[in-house]
């Protein structure tokens, strides 16, 4: 009896059977087949021609094995259709949906502890689709100035409160909205990763105040060197005063989770009792190298942040991503040159393709223009 229900268990986490509860699924919340007809139909072949790729080209046949890893390649095996004029971005990105939407419902089954089709080094390579722009939030000048304005006030109330958890909090806070606000780097470039290996954190070794620049490593994982404004280094500055970290390996922004810096300490440091030992001293006095905040961890500082600000975008907290977007804004309307070393685009191609809206915008300006003046001389 067991054994069969194990057996049963076994073949439900088959990419194969998730599909068809799935489809099943979907008829039975539209039984009169008003509107979910195609949907299902389309879906069902995108997640099947999904399933056959995986399988081909990462050798992975079941549920329990599919990670973050291998949806990052499936999106880079989509943008490379894009680029062959295989497919158009809209369409790759469409065909992700799909993929994600069936992983969601997965791991809602409990048939996967989590989507791997959320997670950020997946979402990353998919490529840039224009048309989709107003789905994609982007911090406005208005919204940096609110934000920024509210974590230095509040830096500077815990600097002269005295109050030295509450100073060492702000002044981190301050740090990380600057850095994002600034800089254009990606949240992946800057914190850790759980999922991947070389990602482990920005460290202080990484930063060059007299060229201004932060070397990061970028989407193409290679390492790349970000701006760092004299904006973002002050903040920076009194973050890395307030820290003194004990070696420059040490992450510009390392965890704050309790479980996580014992553990650090215990893997580096031996002969010391941490249960009457001042954890930071230890950390600072033996040069213990602390996990970077991961991005998941960044995320939720921003949000509950914002949340304290009363900040919000079409219901949402700002999001890291959204401030290299709101960054790339402000500059391309400027120079689009300017915009394109910002954000480290291999071509300003791709930087034209990213703000298109707004060149579109401009020559709208043009347009109306032209036509009132040609009306004038009439």
């Amino acid at each position: 009896m067991d054994n069969r229900k194990d057996s049963s268990s076994a073949r439900r986490t088959d990419i194969e059977d998730a599909l068809a509860d799935y489809v099943r699924s979907k008829a039975v919340a539209d039984p009169e087949g008003n509107g979910s007809g195609n949907y299902v139909s389309n879906a069902e072949s995108v997640v099947r021609r999904w399933a056959d790729w995986l399988d081909r080209e990462e050798g992975v046949e079941s549920l329990a094995a599919v990670e973050p890893i291998h949806l990052r390649r499936y999106a880079r095996h989509l943008k490379t259709k894009v680029r062959q004029d295989e497919y158009a971005a809209s369409t790759a990105r469409t065909y992700y949906a799909y993929v994600r939407a069936f992983l969601t419902w997965c791991s809602r089954d409990h048939l996967l502890e989590s989507n791997p089709a959320e997670d950020e080094i997946a979402l990353e390579e998919l490529p840039d689709d224009p048309g989709t722009r107003e789905t994609q939030q982007f911090w406005s000048p208005d919204d940096r100035r609110q934000l920024e304005s509210y974590v230095r006030q509040r830096a500077l109330e815990a600097i002269e409160s005295g109050d030295e958890t509450q100073k060492r909090k702000r002044l981190r806070q301050h740090a990380l909205v600057a850095l994002l606000a600034h800089t254009g780097v990606r949240g992946a470039e800057v914190f850790s990763h759980p999922k991947d290996d070389r990602r482990n954190g920005a460290t202080w070794a990484d930063v060059d105040w007299e060229n201004g620049s932060l070397r990061v490593l970028g989407k193409s994982q290679e390492y790349e060197y970000a701006p760092l404004p004299e904006v973002a280094q002050k903040p920076l500055r009194r973050w890395k005063d307030e820290l003194e970290p004990p070696t420059t390996e040490f992450p510009l922004f390392p965890t704050e989770h309790a479980p996580s810096k014992y553990g650090a300490v215990r893997s580096q440091v031996t002969d010391i009792d941490l249960e009457t030992a001042d954890i930071d001293a230890v950390v600072r006095e033996n040069e213990v190298v602390l996990p970077a905040i991961s991005t998941e961890g960044a995320r939720s500082v921003m949000k509950r942040l914002c949340d304290e600000a009363d900040l919000e975008v079409d219901g949402e907290y700002l999001k890291p991503h959204g401030a290299r977007r709101g960054l790339g804004d402000e500059l391309y309307r400027s120079n689009p040159t300017d915009a394109q070393a910002a954000l480290r685009h291999s071509s300003i191609s791709v930087t034209n393709e990213s703000y298109s809206h707004i060149e579109a915008g401009e020559i709208g300006d043009v347009i109306d223009n032209t036509r009132e003046r040609g009306e004038d001389e009439r």
